[in-house]
């Protein structure tokens, strides 16, 4: 499945910041625009997959799961 996401960049002195606002927390940086980008990148994934097991704590085992994908 493949996800699209805003990535805002901008120039900080010697750095280049990275933030997405549909992922609220995503951040990245880096010393070139492509570092601060794989690094939001890598943050974004993280912060998806800790999204997904929380939400799937609780959920009984016998539960009838199926997967949803979104283009």
């Amino acid at each position: 499945m493949r996800n699209e996401f805003t990535a805002i960049i901008e120039q900080e002195g010697e750095w280049v910041l990275a933030f997405c606002p549909e992922v609220p927390g995503a951040n990245g940086q880096g010393k070139t625009r492509d570092e601060a980008l794989t690094s939001l990148r890598e943050a974004i994934a993280l912060i998806l997959e800790d999204r997904r097991e929380d939400g799937m704590r609780g959920v009984p085992a016998d539960a009838d799961r199926t997967v949803v994908t979104v283009e």
